[in-house]
């Protein structure tokens, strides 16, 4: 593995993508498999987004037909039967990592369904494994449990993460924070971890960083925030701030901040719902914005407009953010992009 792994790091998404992975739902491990129907058309909707940009493959259950997904006439999205328990891709799949010199490598996390949180994920666990294996990648078993949806790359070594999460007892429970940093850096070719301390409320991930902030560049950290004192948001993105203004990169750059309000809170059943829109999803030449309409249009608005101004030159591409917020994540979190090759081989063992 050492040898496998020297040189490779984990590149930043806005880095030219091969094509996008997307997991189709199933119904029968869905939280409110009642609303199977609209949930499944926000990912049909997705997929073809993303197919505008670039290729799709699209995992289903073998034996499944997808209708919805209406594929005819679109050469962008195929589609690719393997056994899954859950649509969120981001977290149950593998993160692909480059060295610039023709080679790719996936590491395979222990998915262990957000903490024990749900009694379905042995299929989601070896999901990472038979995708490598499709695309003929080579595979890092990482001695970790974690979720790709945990961690942001600006692909010049520095990492974005949240205590909350990496350090929560329900995934690493005999792993120090410095042990788990260890093993990040090592895994990643990263040198620096800025850890930020929690996520935002009703995050039933433990706080996953991409709900919170992301890199928008080297040294320059999109992060949402609220302006109300009496959310409890409130406290979390003024602490997160505080952290990211002290903080400096594995280039020893100070952090560049912008700020992306919060939309209006809503709820569903009883709960609160994590509306984000730093759940975007970077596309080659484009970005995947999820926008909530209503009472969020002026909120909507002022995102489309500076997530645009922070990546200037690709074109923002809207999409109801509201067709799958209820099954607990969003547009980033039910994607993944293969980094495409650059600089000769295809694969490490080419």
């Amino acid at each position: 593995m050492k040898e496998l792994i020297r040189g490779l790091h984990m590149p930043a998404e806005w880095e030219k993508h091969e094509r996008t992975l997307i997991a189709f739902p199933v119904r029968e491990t869905m939280c409110y498999p009642e609303d199977a129907a609209r949930v499944c058309a926000g990912y049909a909707a997705l997929a073809h987004a993303i197919s505008e940009f670039e290729p799709v493959t699209v995992i289903t259950r073998p034996g499944e037909a997808v209708p919805i997904l209406n594929t005819s006439g679109n050469p962008m999205i195929d589609l690719l039967p393997l056994p899954h328990n859950d649509s969120w891709i981001r977290d149950n799949g593998p993160t692909f990592l480059v060295d610039g010199q023709g080679h790719r490598a996936g590491i395979n996390w222990h998915f262990n369904a957000w903490g024990e949180k749900y009694p379905d994920w042995a299929l989601d666990d070896r999901l990472a494994p038979l995708l490598l294996d499709h695309f003929q990648t080579p595979r890092i078993d990482a001695p970790l449990v974690l979720e790709g949806g945990s961690i942001h790359a600006d692909g010049a070594g520095t990492l974005l993460t949240t205590e909350q999460c990496l350090l929560s007892p329900n995934r690493n429970p005999r792993l120090s924070r410095a042990q788990i940093e260890a093993e990040l850096k090592r895994l990643l070719g990263i040198r620096t971890i800025i850890w930020l301390n929690r996520g935002l409320a009703g995050d039933e991930t433990d706080g996953h960083v991409d709900n919170l902030a992301c890199f928008a560049a080297p040294g320059k950290v999109l992060l949402q925030t609220c302006d109300h004192p009496d959310d409890p948001n409130y406290q979390v993105t003024r602490k997160n701030l505080e952290i990211l203004r002290r903080a400096t990169d594995a280039r020893g750059r100070k952090i560049d901040v912008i700020p992306i309000p919060q939309p209006p809170l809503r709820m569903f059943r009883g709960k609160r719902l994590t509306l984000s829109y730093l759940n975007f999803y970077l596309v080659n030449g484009g970005v995947i914005l999820p926008v909530f309409g209503g009472d969020a249009a002026a909120t909507d608005k002022a995102a489309v407009e500076r997530i645009g101004q922070a990546f200037a030159g690709r074109r923002v591409r809207t999409i109801d953010g509201t067709a799958v917020i209820t099954e607990g994540g969003n547009v980033h979190c039910a994607t993944q992009q293969i980094p495409a090759i650059q600089g000769g081989k295809k694969h490490e063992n080419d």
